[in-house]
């Protein structure tokens, strides 16, 4: 591991990669360009033994920045993988070590906020849904609530155990009369909040109450109520119901489609960093090709006239979504047309 030794960094990058497979800190592709940044930051810092650490890491960046072969989501993770060292190597400890025992009056845990802040920059490193990301937040609010109004335990003196886990899930089935999927989005939420952000294991859960899977049968609709909620849908609305009814993806993942992304001659569409991240492939409907061909020619002819007025660049599709959010004040002001700069498939 990295130490801190007479003011310089001494980086032993071995042990990294393995370090945040076995923690599972970013995905498994991943881990050889963090592993990288974190060690281009060590040799960094080391030239510059004299200036503090947290300058060190804003230079760092901006000399990457300045740097015309580094793009912008480059820099992005690079200050992911610089945090995610600082967190867990510079001390060989982890980013929320225990602190003495309460005997010493000093704290146990951080306090809520920072707890808080810990979850949001764990989940963005793993690249978690934003989605996710505001429930485990709110389960660890609520988690907190439990221990402090409910159990009368001081978080930051007494800090938190699987008893405790264990007494808020049983609490949630019992007074709560969550369903049992609720219960295990609590239980998912609090395994991430123990295992990446506190750095403890959570042991012996099998004492816990569990909520109770309901025998009910999943609604879906029928043949006909689906050609009637079709019926009331037109123009691009009605696409983007066709593709999702017709190939099972899910909603953020039709909106995020790339012309790039649709394969007409092999009848397949490729979903990019889909649930977990994760890309796959699946099946082009043939009711969808026509409607999705006619609609792409429409955006290209709206793009060909965006760009004759001066609008918007020609831009690779993998970029245009960057460029978008970047530009979309921009488009604002001049009154131009959402869709004239995302080369996007729908």
């Amino acid at each position: 591991m990295s130490v801190l030794m007479e003011g310089a960094y001494e980086f032993d990058f071995a042990p990294v990669p393995k370090f945040m497979a076995d923690r599972k800190l970013v995905a498994e592709n991943q881990i050889p360009f963090y592993a990288r940044w974190a060690s281009k930051f060590i040799r960094f810092s080391n030239d510059r033994q004299s200036t503090p650490f947290d300058l060190n890491i804003q230079l760092f960046l901006d000399h990457l920045k300045k740097n015309p072969k580094i793009q912008d989501w480059q820099v992005t993770q690079a200050q992911n993988a610089v945090k995610l060292y600082t967190d867990h190597f510079p001390s060989g400890k982890t980013s929320m070590p225990a602190s003495p025992s309460p005997e010493t009056g000093m704290r146990i845990f951080p306090d809520a906020a920072a707890v808080q802040r810990k979850i949001r920059e764990a989940l963005r490193i793993k690249h978690y849904a934003y989605s996710t990301e505001r429930t485990y937040t709110d389960w660890f609010q609520r988690f907190h609530d439990y221990l402090t109004k409910i159990k009368k335990k001081d978080w930051e003196s007494k800090g938190a155990d699987e008893d405790d886990v264990r007494d808020l899930l049983s609490h949630l089935a019992i007074k709560g009369h969550v369903s049992s999927s609720t219960q295990n989005q609590a239980f998912n939420a609090l395994l991430f909040l123990f295992r990446y952000v506190l750095q403890k294991d959570l042991k012996d859960m099998s004492k816990t109450v569990r909520a109770k899977r309901g025998p009910n049968l999943p609604a879906v609709l029928s043949v006909d109520e689906v050609r009637q909620l079709l019926s009331h849908l037109s123009g691009r609305d009605l696409l983007v119901v066709h593709v999702l009814y017709g190939t099972g993806m899910r909603l953020m993942e039709v909106t995020r489609l790339r012309v790039n992304d649709v394969d007409f001659s092999a009848d397949t569409i490729f979903v990019r960093g889909g649930k977990g991240d994760k890309d796959r492939t699946t099946v082009l409907p043939q009711a969808v090709i026509e409607p999705l061909k006619a609609h792409l020619e429409g955006v290209r002819e709206m793009h060909a006239q965006d760009l004759a007025k001066g609008f918007g660049d020609d831009l690779h599709a993998c970029a245009a979504r960057y460029v978008r959010r970047a530009a979309k004040p921009a488009r604002r002001a001049s009154g131009r047309r959402e869709e004239s700069c995302a080369l996007k498939a729908i």
